[in-house]
């Protein structure tokens, strides 16, 4: 069974950081990434990474500041996030993907976590 758990939610200040991490159970993926979700909104990329050789696209809105990598089996995709922006609070979903090409939608990802919070202060 296929299970995702993200981990390093919390609140920060504008301008702070967080890191969110993910661990993984059940199978290896091709290509894992970060989605949110506002309240109100739909949910949107964030970032991806393939597993093979660690390609990595970013949503336009974060670039430079957000950083995913990959680490190791257990806890394959962790996501650096600097300069947090108060509109950037939300649910900050894991996915993981079949297919190393998916793409920045949703629909091109076959396993999700259950969510943890970003709230960012001002």
């Amino acid at each position: 069974q296929v299970q995702l758990v993200e981990s390093g939610g919390g609140l920060a200040q504008a301008g702070g950081s967080l890191r969110l991490s993910c661990a993984a159970s059940g199978r290896t993926f091709n290509k894992m990434g970060w989605f949110r979700q506002a309240p109100g909104k739909e949910r949107e990329f964030v970032a991806a990474i393939t597993w093979d050789i660690g390609f990595t696209n970013y949503a336009d809105s974060v670039k430079g500041r957000f950083t995913i990598s990959r680490d190791n089996a257990k806890n394959p995709v962790a996501l650096q996030m600097n300069s947090l922006k108060p509109e950037e609070a939300a649910v900050y979903y894991c996915a993981a993907a079949k297919s190393r090409y998916a793409g920045p939608s949703e629909y091109d990802y076959n396993y999700w976590g259950q969510g943890t919070q970003v709230t960012v202060s001002t």
